[in-house]
């Protein structure tokens, strides 16, 4: 993979742990709390933290054992403006 240029937060996810951290980072940059973000997506703060702090779950576990079986690599970056960059 190509060195990244650009200063926007970026990661590599291998586990529910690396995406909650990157999610927190993203979410703190962006001068929001948890429980802004909570109210804007209409979960509890309490829910938000168990994503952020990257608690294992059925589901994630099951995602990222899934991803490291067919030897996918995530990586999440964000841009500039805040939207969502769709590969």
């Amino acid at each position: 993979m190509p060195e990244r240029q650009h200063s926007e937060p970026w990661a590599r996810i291998r586990s529910a742990t690396d995406l909650g951290a990157f999610l927190a980072e993203v979410r703190a940059s962006s001068d929001l709390t948890q429980d802004e973000v909570a109210e804007r997506l209409g979960i509890s703060r309490r829910y938000l933290y168990e994503i952020e702090s990257g608690k294992p779950s059925l589901y994630t576990d099951r995602l990222f054992a899934l991803l490291r079986l067919y030897g996918v690599t995530l990586t999440a970056e964000t841009r500039s403006n805040g939207t969502a960059r769709e590969n």
